[in-house]
């Protein structure tokens, strides 16, 4: 065809500018949003009801409560979404990675042009799956040190009062029950929540971090020991057990706990975060408490035991005291030294007291001989003369008074001739400036103003010109007349008279 052909010019507009329909042009344009509405009905209609194999990757939960997440295999990806509604009754938590089955309808996203599918529930493809979420939980929680040996604490011997996590309508809880009772009775507090299905793993965390937080003294005891246990299943019965927030509160739990979920054979994470491992519930009764029957006879045994050495000791006690007492002296062989030491201080008594009774006498004799009359009257005259001596004698308190009154007579004139206003009155005058001598011309000129002080009064005035015109002051070298000085002792008043004179 050519390109100048009616022909090609009918058919290509690629070189128009604006776009005009054409005769027999019965499809009119369409929008983005009608044709993204289009393909979503066609979607929807054709895949209403999916399942779908596949690995999780990118997963997320928002706020909201919405999950996303991708499903893939070896050659394709596809985006997935589950709601709020449908996220709370998942019996897992969805992990990156963890292999499931999502069952739902896929949809297309018209904001991104992208087609998803939204889950509206979703299981883990086999147990092999369930398996390798169990094991990849367990090295996360291991590498934590959820399950340190160090970790583990001994139970209480005798607990006053048990707690116990599990259903209230169960056998489990008559199990233990009854063991308790038959061993050896004691207070049981149970706490019932769901041992599986949706909303199990919530309430049995609750549970234990509630016996947890417990306190003393409370309306109800706190226990001393706490049994989460669970009869057997398989391992969906008992994923539950499995859940990282169950774990994560037996191993936070501050009451030493054990674990007895299951049978023997059965094996959850919270046995590895539990302080002890029971096979079965009534096994973990057993390890609970002690036979009440067995810790009355080792009581028992104990009791004879202790009688027993109570009195072997005392035998054995008395057997040495005979041994010791045939050792011993007689009290006559521990007295006879002391008798007889008596004896000799009894015959040295008598001849001591006639000794001493001479003794005295003797003394007595020497002393009344010095007690003479005579010699008293002589001791006294000595006395007298000693006291006369020390009689003061008038004449020679009246040569003191002179001589101290004649020292300070010359004091006084002494001080009088010290006198700084006695020049004054000799016509002399002071000059002072701002309290304080004037004692040269330097010393006046630096002032400026200074205070002459006279016998009957002082006059300010002022410092101008050299040292020349200080020795002839004019007219402007005084300027007036203040208070009269006061007079200067020794001019006008009378000298001080002496006081001894």
């Amino acid at each position: 065809m050519s390109p100048m052909s009616p022909e090609y010019d009918a058919y290509d507009s690629s070189g128009r500018l604006l776009a005009e329909e054409r005769a027999g042009d019965n499809a009119p344009p369409l929008s983005v949003s009608e044709l993204s509405g289009m393909l979503k009905r066609t979607v929807e209609d054709r895949f209403g009801h999916v399942r779908l194999r596949g690995e999780i990757s990118g997963f997320k939960r928002a706020a909201s409560g919405h999950l996303y997440l991708a499903l893939k295999d070896d050659n394709a990806v596809l985006d997935g979404v589950m709601w709020k509604g449908g996220a709370q009754r998942l019996a897992f938590a969805p992990q990156d990675g963890v292999e499931v089955i999502a069952t739902g309808k896929l949809t297309t996203y018209p904001g991104r042009s992208k087609y998803q599918i939204v889950i509206e529930r979703m299981e883990l493809a086999g147990e092999g799956a369930l398996m390798a979420l169990l094991e990849k939980l367990k090295a996360k929680l291991a590498g934590e040190g959820l399950f340190a040996a160090e970790r583990k604490r001994r139970l209480p011997f005798l607990p006053r009062t048990i707690g116990v996590v599990t259903s209230p309508t169960g056998a489990v809880i008559r199990d233990i029950l009854h063991r308790l009772a038959d061993r050896c009775p004691t207070d049981v507090l149970v706490w019932p929540v769901l041992v599986q299905g949706q909303g199990a793993a919530e309430q049995i965390a609750r549970a234990v971090r509630g016996f947890s937080a417990m306190a003393d003294g409370g309306p109800l005891p706190r226990p001393d020991l706490v049994i989460v246990a669970r009869g057997g299943g398989s391992i969906e019965d008992l994923w539950s057990f499995n859940e990282e927030i169950v774990v994560r509160a037996v191993a936070d739990c501050s009451i030493p706990i054990i674990s007895a979920v299951g049978h023997e054979t059965d094996t959850t994470l919270c046995d590895y975060a539990a302080d002890m491992r029971a096979p079965t519930p009534t096994a973990a009764a057993e390890m609970a408490v002690p036979v009440r029957a067995e810790l009355l006879a080792m009581l028992g045994e104990m009791g004879l035991r202790a009688g027993r050495a109570v009195r072997r000791g005392a035998g054995q006690a008395r057997e040495r005291l005979a041994m010791q007492a045939r050792l011993m002296p007689t009290p006559d062989m521990l007295l006879a030294p002391q008798r007889q030491r008596l004896d000799q201080l009894s015959d040295a008594l008598g001849s001591g007291l006639r000794h001493r009774i001479a003794d005295a006498r003797a003394q007595l004799g020497q002393a009344g001989g010095a007690l003479r009359p005579a010699l008293l009257q002589q001791y006294l005259q000595r006395a007298t003369e000693r006291l006369d001596r020390l009689r003061p004698r008038p004449d020679y308190l009246a040569r003191v008074y002179r001589d101290r009154a004649t020292a300070l007579d010359r004091v006084s004139r002494h001080f009088a001739s010290l006198d700084p206003d006695l020049p004054l009155a000799r016509g002399y005058a002071r000059v002072m400036a701002g309290g304080r001598l004037v004692q040269s011309v330097a010393a006046a000129q630096a002032a400026g103003a200074v205070t002459l002080h006279f016998r009957d009064g002082t006059v300010d005035a002022t410092v101008g010109g050299s040292a020349a015109s200080l020795e002839k002051p004019g007219p402007s070298a005084i300027s007036s007349v203040s208070r009269p000085a006061r007079k200067p002792r020794g001019a006008d008043e009378m000298p001080q008279q002496d006081l001894f004179s």
